[in-house]
């Protein structure tokens, strides 16, 4: 399936997260290996509340931002020991394909991309 929307995350897998390798799960943050893999490892952290942006938020959700971020140092410091190293990716702007807060955390060298 080819996503042509501009947020594929309230789209499309927050309405089926069954169909994902879940991470970390609870009523605000949402883990999982991301569905096109562009590193070895490569885990998306999301906000189950729609916030457009890291520039771009509402203090009223500084709770989930605070959770969200606490996933993300959870999960990259479990790469990290795993792994030997991690790296932590949020894209803003015209970068930001989907108009979604999220964060990569990823580990190794690049995936060719078909």
């Amino acid at each position: 399936m080819e996503y042509k929307g501009n947020d594929f995350y309230c789209d499309v897998a927050l309405k089926n997260t069954s169909a994902l390798k879940k991470e970390y799960e609870s009523e605000q943050v949402l883990a999982y290996h991301h569905t096109k893999p562009h590193w070895p490892v490569h885990i998306i952290v999301i906000p189950k509340k729609h916030i457009l942006s890291f520039t771009n938020r509402e203090k009223e959700n500084d709770v989930i931002v605070n959770e969200l971020f606490d996933v993300v140092r959870m999960i990259a410091k479990k790469i990290e020991e795993e792994r030997g190293g991690a790296r932590i990716l949020t894209n803003l702007g015209n970068y930001q394909d989907s108009k979604h807060l999220h964060f990569h955390v990823s580990s190794g060298d690049p995936l060719l991309q078909s």
